[in-house]
């Protein structure tokens, strides 16, 4: 591969000054943050304008604004130097084995990873893992995640995919509610009011259609996470549907019960995802081996 000309590889000085007029909206303020005079990072920004021949400021008297240009490119120069900011965090930390960057789902994560990452921390001391929960959809490209851990077909562009567990849901509802309206069909459960969860948007259509109930809408009100709606559920608001696993202790002790039938499979599945561009990162390969040692396991999640 040819060396990249020196005029696209502008020094990290310029282009910390460009990113932070752009964050902070004044020459003032990014000279403050960097600890620089107003006139030194004028003349960094001058600088690279020239290195790049292309206009990236409006000038106002001592006032410096970013051209359109110059928005873009400095949305791009910030997602670059974050990259390199958490690349060299991770090496000061872990020089020897590296760390991983994982996002995962709440109480996926919380009920059927960390539990396991014992293991983990036995076999791999050299390896650290970094956590942080994500509901949304994540972007590799902006966020900085190594890999992460979430529900859904397991086609997403750009990735590749490890297959860690299916799911399956029950209906439940808080006894009480089912007492004073007691559904002896699924097409019953329309009746009552429904708890949706934000991550799982055609969950009860897809319940639905399992149990040969066609409808078109379906209204009711929506949590965010299942430690909101699994409360919600149990103070008799509404019928949720919960991934078996999750549902089992309030089932067995009576604090739930089942509206109907038992736990069905729905579309979709638990993925540990990570960008192709990261297949030989070596933390993620040590931590991708042991993972698929883990899928194949028949006990029951952790309490």
């Amino acid at each position: 591969m040819p060396p990249t000309p020196r005029r696209f590889l502008p020094s990290t000085a310029s282009l910390r000054a460009l990113e932070a007029l752009d964050r902070l909206g004044s020459a003032t303020a990014a000279a403050e943050e960097l600890n620089l005079s107003q006139s030194a990072v004028s003349r960094q920004l001058q600088t690279l304008e020239d290195q790049l021949g292309v206009r990236l400021l409006l000038r106002h008297g001592r006032r410096l604004a970013l051209t359109p240009e110059g928005t873009d490119y400095a949305a791009s120069v910030r997602e670059a130097l974050q990259k390199i900011t958490q690349a060299s965090q991770r090496l000061t930390v872990n020089p020897s084995g590296g760390s991983l960057d994982l996002a995962i789902l709440p109480t996926f994560g919380m009920r059927w990873l960390v539990p396991r990452l014992p293991d983990f921390a036995r076999r791999h001391p050299e390896v650290t893992i970094n956590l942080a929960t994500r509901l949304r959809p994540f972007n590799f490209a902006s966020e900085g995640f190594d890999a992460a851990i979430f529900f859904g077909d397991g086609n997403w562009s750009g990735t590749a995919t490890l297959k860690l567990r299916d799911e399956a849901q029950v209906a439940v509802a808080a006894p009480a509610l089912l007492e004073t309206d007691t559904p002896t069909t699924p097409r019953d459960l329309l009746r009552l009011p429904l708890l949706h969860i934000e991550t799982r948007p055609r969950a009860w259509a897809g319940w639905f259609a399992a149990h040969g109930v066609t409808i078109e809408t379906v209204t009711g009100t929506i949590y965010d996470q299942y430690g909101t709606i699994t409360q919600a559920a149990l103070h008799g608001l509404g019928v949720a549907l919960l991934p078996d696993y999750l549902a089992e202790q309030d089932l067995a002790i009576g604090r739930l019960r089942r509206a109907w039938g038992g736990p069905t499979p729905l579309s979709g599945a638990y993925y540990l995802v990570w960008p192709e561009a990261r297949t030989r990162h070596s933390a993620l390969v040590t931590f991708r081996d042991w993972l698929a040692t883990q899928v194949d396991d028949d006990e029951r999640l952790p309490r």
